[in-house]
């Protein structure tokens, strides 16, 4: 034991002459490599990593094995200040890789844009342009006006506006249109939807007196009609987003809802959430009243996101009768809510393309779409070229989901590819899926049974390649 201790001790020994040996900071910072570095990168950066690269020098002399081989010199010290810069200059938003078939992923960020949408960001970004500025009079314009125009034309609405997320639409329309007064809504649609958003917490902060209708499971038009008072000011229908109620259950329709708000002169507010421009039974068994048909049905406002079954960038979309848009678009909260160039020009893009009937610019609707034969075929390909590799592997119908509280009680038929390691592996499902989402070009997938489950429903073919060849790297131990 003494002669362990003695060990130890002589190794701690080396180890501090080792750190008194590093120069001191304000010496190493001027040297020639470190100028350069604050050149090209700036002395505060520069500095902090330097620091940091000292920093992780000492730990692993200190830490002992490979450290104990580590060189104290300038260059050595650059090599850490130099991957210290990159790695805090690296953007923490990773490009991923979706086999998870879950198409609107909140996670992963949901819709992905069109490249015309995001060449219309992109170039806005790099440029002044026209955003609240009218070409033809030379005076100040509406900044969401090009959008506004394009929905009236896709909806048939009066008038349209947009705001940053439908969170930010519910809060407006409410409090421009309802505060101080009740507004009626069903016990059944008094939702929370993630993120902790609740709709009468959103009441609470628009100024609306939240009134609850009916039951749970269980709310008719004579309940809305008892309920009404001279302090009634909003009649709402919320989108019951994430959850559907089933067995003894009925509620009251727009049209129901229309009628009773034309015959007492209460405005109809309807938040559809996720929002469709498309029949949804092109992918799915369950139809969801679109954008169009809602409107028509006699509400006199709506609202829904731009990022859900849209396909555009993260936006609420606020449309219906002129008076009412003009109260929200006058509400002082506009202006803290109001969408950026950006996200205007990408959203613009998006709904030319739904006006143009143009498939290719919603890549939202051709992923929800895909037939599902093909999919089989780009499962078999990769199916025999894994179990090439030595890897269990077979190909099963699984159930894709539209995700981002759209549709939740319909599943979009699919294909996907079930994997287990080698047969004389140690790794397991949950391994698997790890050594994917680790290292480059990282692969988010799921995990059923004890199989690691890739969907390719919502894996690109470029994609399929790069799945195939991090399979490659786990067969020959390269993780």
């Amino acid at each position: 034991m003494a002669a362990i201790h003695l060990s130890r001790g002589k190794n701690k020994e080396h180890s501090m002459d080792r750190l008194r040996n590093i120069p001191k900071l304000d010496l190493i910072l001027k040297d020639e490599r470190f100028l350069n570095l604050n050149r090209k990168y700036g002395e505060k950066l520069v500095k902090l990593c330097t620091k940091e690269g000292l920093e992780s020098m000492r730990s692993a002399i200190l830490a002992g094995g490979d450290g104990e081989h580590i060189s104290i010199d300038l260059d050595t010290i650059c090599f850490f200040t130099e991957r210290c810069i990159e790695e805090r200059s690296r953007s923490s938003l990773v490009n991923v890789i979706n086999a998870t078939g879950v198409v609107l992923h909140t996670n992963l960020g949901r819709s992905l844009l069109s490249e015309k949408a995001a060449e219309a960001a992109a170039r806005v970004a790099r440029n002044y342009v026209s955003l609240e500025f009218d070409m033809e009079s030379g005076n100040r314009g509406h900044r969401d006006e090009a959008a506004a125009a394009v929905i009236r034309e896709l909806t048939g609405a009066e008038d349209a506006a947009v705001v940053n997320n439908n969170a930010a639409a519910v809060l407006i329309v409410l409090a421009a249109i309802s505060k101080d007064s009740e507004v009626l809504v069903s016990r059944g649609e008094l939702v929370e939807i993630g993120g902790s958003f609740r709709i009468p917490d959103v009441m609470e902060l628009s100024g609306g007196r939240l009134k609850e209708v009916g039951t749970t499971n269980m709310t008719r038009l004579s309940d809305y009609e008892k309920s009404i008072s001279e302090n009634t000011g909003l009649l709402l229908k919320v989108h019951t987003s994430n959850y559907r109620i089933v067995g003894f259950h009925s509620e009251t329709s727009v049209s129901d809802l229309s009628n009773l708000s034309k015959k007492t002169g209460i405005p109809l507010y309807v938040d559809l959430g996720s929002g469709s421009l498309m029949e949804t039974r092109e992918f799915t068994s369950e139809h969801e009243d679109t954008v169009q048909e809602v409107l028509r049905s006699g509400a006199d406002i709506i609202s829904f996101s731009g990022d859900k079954l849209l396909g555009g960038p993260q936006a609420g979309i606020i449309a219906g009768r002129r008076d009412l848009v003009e109260k929200v678009r006058n509400h002082p909260l506009m202006r803290a809510l109001r969408p950026d160039k950006m996200t205007l020009a990408a959203l613009e893009a998006t709904l030319k393309s739904w006006l143009l009937e143009d498939g290719e610019g919603i890549p939202v609707k051709h992923i929800l779409t895909r037939d599902k034969a093909l999919i089989r075929v780009e499962c078999d390909r990769m199916c025999s070229r894994l179990q090439q590799m030595g890897f269990e592997a077979s190909v099963r119908e699984v159930s894709s989901a539209s995700g981002g509280g759209t549709l939740p009680a319909s599943d979009i038929p699919s294909y996907g590819v079930h994997v287990k390691a080698k047969a004389n592996s140690l790794l397991s499902a949950e391994d698997l899926r790890t050594l994917l989402r680790l290292g480059e070009d990282p692969v988010i997938a799921r995990v059923t049974k004890d199989e690691v489950v890739l969907d390719l429903r919502t894996v690109r073919e470029w994609e399929q390649n790069i799945i195939e060849s991090k399979f490659s790297l786990i067969a020959k131990g390269w993780w």
